[in-house]
Formats: structure tokens, sequence, C-alpha cells
């Protein structure tokens, strides 16, 4: 069976650009985690480690070779090394930090985590609202800049089984192409 770490093709409504599987495909071989969740649905990297963990355990008692396929780098790095322990945001501030957000652009908010988390800022990807929220999230809330909850040691993956990493590493040029017809 495949078992897709695609943070999109979980969503029922998104299939443009995700490249998922055909309805064929899907039906010469049983694939997990696709089409599974509205679009409205909150689906996060930590969330897909519990429950990934819980389908391979299942699966791998009546079957010996599963392959784990993705898009989402951080689903992967998720499974195989565990995450920082970070705790809840108050739902308050979440929903603060996201009308500023609409209403001041992502210029605020990284103007915001870089007064208060200049080492996190540094790293981060401070084009993505989402990152932002949550890391002014977790500080606002705990009053701990976020760069300290990520200096503890990941927890090592869940899972009691052997895993062969094969990385495809197609050429920019067929890749561009490929994706050029998927948006097509």
């Amino acid at each position: 069976d495949i078992f897709s770490a695609d943070s999109r093709q979980i969503y029922k409504e998104i299939s443009i650009g995700t490249a998922k599987p055909s309805h064929e495909e899907m039906m010469l071989i049983k694939h997990h985690f696709i089409y599974i969740f509205d679009v409205s649905a909150t689906y996060a990297a930590g969330q897909y480690v519990a429950d990934i963990n819980v389908a391979l355990e299942n699966y791998f008692k009546n079957h010996d070779i599963a392959i784990l396929v993705g898009g989402t780098g951080l689903y992967i790095k998720a499974f195989l090394e565990g995450l920082d322990e970070l705790p809840e945001v108050d739902p308050e501030i979440n929903k603060m930090l996201k009308q500023k957000y609409q209403e001041s652009g992502i210029t605020c908010l990284q103007d915001m985590l870089l007064a208060s988390d200049p080492e996190y800022y540094a790293s981060a990807d401070v084009h993505n609202p989402h990152r932002l929220i949550r890391a002014l999230g977790v500080s606002l809330t705990t009053g701990q800049p976020f760069s300290s909850y990520l200096k503890q040691q990941p927890k090592k993956g869940a899972h009691n089984f052997e895993v062969i990493g094969i990385v495809l590493d197609p050429e920019r040029e067929a890749l561009y192409q490929a994706i050029n017809q998927r948006v097509d």
C-alpha cells in the first residue's frame, strides 16, 4: 500500500497542483491519507505523525512493506524524527494575530517576530504567515520566545519498524515541465 505524506493531498477539494494519483492508479493499489478531510478542516504535522504511526502499526500486523511517499518535507521529517513539544496557543491570541494579518499584512507580523524573537526570525520562513502566527502565538501565550522551544531534542519517531529512505531527484527541467503540465 502507499501512504501519502502530502499535506495537500489529504484534502478532498484540493486537486489542482497536488499530483494526486488518478482514480485508475488508486484502483490498482490502495492509497492512504488521500481525499480524507474537507478543506475547512485543520490538520497539522503533529496530528499526521500520530495518525500515520497508528495506521502503519495496524498495517504491519498483516503486511511486511509499505511505501510512504510525499511532497511535504515537514510531514516526513516529523514522522522520522518526531517534533518539538510546543505549548497550546491561547485561541484569543491566535484570533488576534490572524486579524492583525488580515488588517495590516505580513509586514506587521514580521516586525513583531523580529522584535520578540530575532533568533527564530533569522531562520524562519518569514513570508509564511502561518508560521509567523504560530511562532508569535506561542511567544505571546507563554511569554517565552518561540526559538526557546525549538532547542528541545525532538523525540525519535514513535515507530518500531525499519525505514529505508529513497530520494528522487529529477532533472530540474523535467521537474518544471511536469509541474507546468500538472497546473495546465
